[in-house]
C-alpha cells in the first residue's frame, strides 16, 4: 500500500473511530451531563448530610444543609448566588447556606468528580452520595455506616413513593 494510501485509511479510522465514541455519548441527555444527580437523589443526599436542616448555617469548617466545605465548593466552580461575585469574602457561605445555590454546588461537583465509586459498573445516586460524602479523591474508601444507612434507607422510601427501581 502507497503511503498516500495508508495515511487515508488511517484517517478514515480515525474518523469511524471517532464517530462511535460520540455515539456512544450522543444518547445522554444535556440536562443530564449538565446537573448528573437527580432531585431524588440530592434530597437524600440532604437527609444524610443533616437531616435536610435548611436552618444549619456555618459551623466549623462546614457550612449548610449539605455540609459543604469551601474546598468542596471551590472544586464545584464557586457557584454564587444572584448579585455575588465567587471573589466576595462572603460567597462560600452565602451560597452553601442557601438550599438552591447549595444543590447547585453538589451538581456541579459531581460533573467534576462523578465517577463509579462501587463499581457496580454505573454511575447513580449511590456513587453521588460516597462522593458528597468523601469526596473526588476517596470515594472508594469505606464509607461511614451511618451515613451511608441514612442513604440507602432514603433511596428505598423515595423509590417506593415514586414507584422506581433506582435513583
Amino acid at each position: 500500500m502507497e503511503p498516500k494510501s495508508f495515511a487515508i485509511v488511517c484517517l478514515c479510522l480515525i474518523a469511524v473511530a471517532f464517530g462511535s465514541v460520540m455515539a456512544d455519548v450522543s444518547h445522554i441527555a444535556p440536562e443530564a451531563l449538565e446537573n448528573p444527580v437527580t432531585d431524588v437523589c440530592l434530597s437524600c443526599i440532604c437527609e444524610a448530610s443533616s437531616g435536610c436542616d435548611a436552618s444549619l448555617r456555618c459551623n466549623g469548617d462546614v457550612c449548610g444543609m449539605f455540609r459543604i466545605t469551601w474546598a468542596y465548593w471551590a472544586d464545584a466552580g464557586k457557584p454564587v448566588q444572584q448579585g455575588d461575585s465567587p471573589d466576595s469574602q462572603n460567597a462560600y457561605p452565602n451560597c452553601a447556606n442557601e438550599p438552591y445555590c447549595a444543590a447547585r454546588t453538589v451538581q456541579g461537583y459531581m460533573r467534576k468528580f462523578g465517577q463509579d465509586c462501587n463499581g457496580d459498573g454505573t454511575i447513580d445516586c449511590f456513587d453521588h452520595a460516597i462522593i458528597h460524602k468523601l469526596g473526588g479523591y476517596n470515594c472508594k474508601n469505606q464509607v461511614p455506616i451511618v451515613y451511608q444507612t441514612k442513604v440507602d434507607e432514603c433511596i428505598q422510601r423515595k423509590a417506593a413513593e415514586y414507584g422506581v427501581a433506582r435513583q
